[in-house]
Parts: structure tokens; sequence; C-alpha cells
């Protein structure tokens, strides 16, 4: 009889890239940055294209990287164990632990890009649209990050591609929701780039990028949870988990910025 390959993907990657001594660089940590080094080329490449300044570009940088990294960790730390958070708030500043939420992200680098725009005068709206383009590529390697870590996947599946993780203890083939975000959030980031490179959209319809951007990325996230596994005992028994509450007030935003 001809041998049947199997039908599932045995995954049991070391989350783990190099140790050295004590220290380690973890492949969740490795993809955090590079999203965060593609966000900057991307940004750079905008800046040169709009003609404005280098400090312009340091200046959002900076803005952009702290918000979003602070805000994630916030949002981890507030939206998934604030109990345990609130009664050892030092932990908080202890990242080595993970744990790093992309709503707490979307939450900081509004905030981040709103203290840009009012420092440098400039259009609040402006920074939205063109963050979009970063955002939704960083997403493809921030979900990356999470298969590496064997992480944030879904419910048993009998599809030829379902992963076993088996340094998460499973035994049966589950869905690679990683997997699946990341395809539309690189979908995404495609037709970001068309519309404002082919179609500058940005300059003749102020909002439609951020908009698009929004509904790519959360109503992306809001269906996929439908297929992942609870990530915190709490959600067990809830109509719809943490993270689809989460992105509905993105959606909303983002279906106002297009209409609009």
């Amino acid at each position: 009889m001809e041998h049947l390959l199997p039908l599932f993907v045995t995954w049991d990657v070391n989350p783990a890239l190099l140790h050295i001594g004590s220290f380690e660089i973890r492949y969740y940590g490795l993809l955090w940055a590079i999203a965060l080094g593609i966000s900057a080329y991307i940004f750079h490449n905008i800046m040169q294209r709009e003609g404005l300044s280098e400090k312009t570009f340091d200046s959002i940088f900076w803005f952009g990287v702290i918000s979003t990294v602070v805000g994630a960790r916030l949002g981890h730390c507030l939206f998934y164990d604030p109990g345990y958070y609130l009664t050892h708030p030092i932990e908080i500043l202890d990242i080595r632990q993970g744990g790093l939420a992309s709503h707490g992200a979307a939450f900081g680098l509004l905030l981040g890009l709103w203290l840009f725009s009012r420092k440098n005068k400039m259009p609040y709206i402006w920074s939205l649209d063109r963050i979009s383009i970063a955002v939704a590529i960083s997403g493809v390697a921030v979900r990356l990050g999470n298969l590496m870590n064997s992480e944030i996947y879904g419910t048993v599946t009998s599809l030829p591609w379902g992963f076993i993780f088996v340094r998460d203890g499973e035994t049966l083939p589950k869905h690679p929701t990683q997997i699946y975000e990341a395809l539309c959030y690189l979908a995404t980031f495609g037709l970001l780039c068309w519309l404002y490179y082919a179609k500058d959209m940005a300059r003749r319809r102020p909002g439609i990028l951020f908009g698009i951007g929004l509904i790519g990325i959360f109503l992306t996230r809001f269906f996929i949870e439908f297929i992942k596994t609870e990530q915190e005992a709490f959600e067990q028994g809830w109509l719809l988990d943490m993270g689809q509450w989460l992105s509905i007030p993105f959606i909303l935003l983002g279906i106002y910025m297009i209409y609009r």
C-alpha cells in the first residue's frame, strides 16, 4: 500500500533562537524588532516622498515606538489579567514574562500619534492614514512571532494544514490562526500600498486609508476569534471573547472613516 502522508503539521519549534548564558534571544522579540524596523523604513520612504524633514521622521518614529510598546504591555496587563497586575504593579515593567496585546498597542499608538501631531502642528488624520500601512505589515511579523511561541492558536480542525502545537502540550491538530491573521494583514498591507502609491488616496481622500486599515485588521481579528481557543479562563461562556469586544470600537471607527 502506498504510504500516506499525515494530514497535519507537527509544530515543535523552540521559541528561543539563541542562548548566551542566561540571556536568550526569542523569535517573538526579534520579530517585534523586525516589525518596528519595517515600519521605520516605510515611514522614512513616505517622509522622503512627501518632502518632510528627518527631524519630523525622528519625532513620529519615537512617538510611535514608545506609545506602541507601552500600550501593548499595559493592554495585556489591564485587559487580560488586571487582578494580578493591579496588585503586583511592578511586574508590569517585566516584559521578559511576555504579554503584549495588539488592542493595547492600537490605543497607545492612537494617543502617541495625537501627541506627535499636536507637537509638530500636523493634521492628525495625516498621521493615521500613513501609519496604517506600517501597522498592517507589522501585524504580519507579530503574528509570526506568536506562531514561533506556539500561542494564540485555534480550535481542533481536520483540515490538512492543521498544526499540532507540541510545545504547548497539544496532541490534536489545531487551526494555525496566527497564519490566517498574518495572511489577512498582508493582503490589507498590499491594498493600502496600492491606494497610497498608485491612487494617491491619502491626499485625495483623507481618512480612507485609516478606515480600511482598521477594517482589514480588526474585522479579521473579530471573525478569526470564533475559531480561537480562549486565551484566559474568564472568557469561558462569553458570547464574544475579550479580543472581539475590544475589536468592535475599531471596526465601528473604520466604518465611520470610510463613510466620512
